[in-house]
């Protein structure tokens, strides 16, 4: 299994001034951005490559002076369906608590390593959906099931494309 970097994801005290920050100086773009949930707070995505969705996100979690974590998870990308369930049967038989989680323009592994620290591995289905999204998926599924999955539970949602449909920019790029 080859692991690709994808992104990571920060746990942030100023949004705004992260924002202006990574914006300004640094030439990124507010890709997506949305509540993770019902009275959740905001995830912000960017990017500064056009046929990457977001190479960093932030959410605003950390509270006052406190140190706290910065780091919410690191994010690889594999090349493809059966790399992810190899690693969900290895991570299952060394007992890693884990959340199967798809996006809708991936379907994700959610795990820590060792030290607590949040990892991320994912395959890029070939819609691009607006984010942020999670359901939960079954990685017992095979390849076509579980994009047949993909396409049933996230298809009705804003933004769902093939990258051929879609002309925004940073929708997912699948060869």
């Amino acid at each position: 299994m080859k692991l690709t970097w994808s992104h990571a994801v920060l746990n942030v005290r100023d949004l705004e001034a992260m924002l202006g920050f990574y914006t300004d100086v640094l030439g990124f773009t507010i890709s997506d951005r949305g509540p993770l949930g019902p009275g959740a707070p905001e995830i912000v995505f960017m990017s500064n490559d056009p046929d990457e969705h977001h190479q960093i996100a932030m959410v605003p979690v950390r509270d006052g002076d406190t140190a706290g974590n910065p780091l919410n998870h690191l994010a690889f990308r594999v090349g493809g369906f059966e790399d992810v369930r190899a690693l969900h049967e290895r991570l299952t038989g060394l007992a890693v608590d884990i959340l199967p989680l798809s996006h809708g323009n991936t379907l994700s592994l959610y795990f820590n390593d060792p030290e607590g620290n949040g990892l991320e591995v994912f395959w890029d289905t070939p819609w691009h959906v607006q984010q942020p999204q999670g359901k939960v998926w079954k990685p017992e599924l095979e390849e076509a099931e579980a994009l047949a999955w993909v396409q049933e539970n996230f298809s009705h949602e804003p933004g769902f494309a093939s990258p051929e449909q879609s002309d925004a920019p940073f929708a997912n790029r699948r060869e």
